[in-house]
């Protein structure tokens, strides 16, 4: 048995060669020599299995986002927003295009990144996009089968003004999407001359067709997801001049807040060298806890905003992803797709 203790216990897995496909040797042996799996609280044991190593499934890529594990057809959907693609890996680790333009199909486009960002399914299977490029929230028409890069707009605007450039995005059990809107895809960022809002959105999509803004405070809104009971969403904010932290926000129906109140400042993550990174892409699993990209890598959160582990990847960090029966972990870290087998 493993007692708690004030400092961590540092689990040290290497990463086989066996499990690297790479063309950058130099990089997959940084990856190698800067993971470890950091025990924080004994209870991460009921997640983490200290004997798994992470693994490289795919790289070459420019900046990977959004992954969405496909149930259906056992596969991982990913963005890469500088291609302005969304790739597609199957259980083999081989890697296609999915779709492209996946954001915007304008070539003179001069926003900062033109493809999509956070993917997820509706509640028909339907495939939804945020759309960096286009400044909407876009629906696949075609089925996940037969994908074609032809978009319908589900949210573009609100109150008669274009959204900044959709981020990340989660479906409630009952079909209500919450969604974020930073304005990481405009050429100068807030600051940029075609920003139509004057504030950076946490919004509800209720399924009514209804937008509800829930929050115009936050000065980069980016990942974000909800508790598996609906009543608590959770909001990552990476500022690179104050730095990040993830906020909350209690519900009391679709779309209707209650309380928000920070759930952890990433302050009192830093402290150790080489931690780059800020709060970006976030999970949760169906015991509530919460996987969260940050300094460093992922860290694992209990809903009472404790971290239990960090999972430490080497690499700049963007989001994360659970297959169904929540036994692997999908991580996109720069160019990489990265994988780590759960309890």
């Amino acid at each position: 048995m493993i007692k708690n203790s004030l400092f961590p216990l540092i689990l040290f897995a290497l990463i086989s060669c066996k499990e690297i496909k790479t063309k950058n040797t130099d990089v997959a042996n940084t990856v190698s020599s800067k993971y470890s799996v950091e025990i924080l609280d004994e209870e991460a044991l009921q997640i983490l299995n200290p004997e798994s190593s992470l693994k490289i499934l795919a790289s070459g890529f420019d900046w990977v986002e959004g992954p969405l594990w496909i149930e259906s057809g056992q596969y991982l959907l990913f963005s890469d927003i500088p291609q302005n693609k969304v790739y597609k890996l199957n259980d083999k680790n081989d890697t296609v295009t999915y779709l492209k333009p996946s954001g915007y199909d304008v070539q003179n486009y001069t926003g900062k990144g033109s493809g999509s960002n956070g993917l997820l399914l509706n509640s028909v299977g339907q495939l939804v996009l945020m759309q960096q490029g286009e400044r909407r929230v876009g629906v696949m028409k075609s089925s996940l089968n037969d994908p074609k890069p032809q978009y319908s707009s589900l949210v573009s605007e609100y109150e008669g003004k274009r959204l900044n450039s959709p981020n990340d995005g989660i479906y409630d059990d009952e079909g209500n999407l919450y969604f974020t809107d930073p304005p990481y895809g405009l050429e100068n960022l807030i600051d940029d001359k075609n920003k139509e809002l004057d504030f950076q959105g946490v919004y509800c999509h209720l399924k009514t067709g209804e937008l509800l803004l829930l929050d115009k405070e936050l000065s980069y809104p980016n990942g974000i997801t909800l508790s598996p009971d609906n009543k608590t969403l959770y909001v990552a904010v990476s500022d690179e001049k104050v730095g990040g932290a993830w906020y909350q926000y209690n519900l009391e129906a679709p779309g209707k807040v209650a309380e928000k109140k920070l759930f952890y400042n990433v302050e009192h993550l830093l402290g150790k060298p080489n931690e780059q990174g800020l709060p970006d892409g976030m999970k949760t699993n169906s015991k509530g806890y919460v996987f969260a990209t940050g300094p460093g890598g992922l860290w694992i959160f209990t809903k009472e905003a404790k971290p239990i582990a960090k999972i430490r990847t080497g690499l700049l960090t963007s989001n994360c992803a659970l297959t169904a029966n929540e036994k692997r972990l999908f991580l996109t870290a720069d160019d990489y797709i990265l994988a780590l087998d759960l309890k």
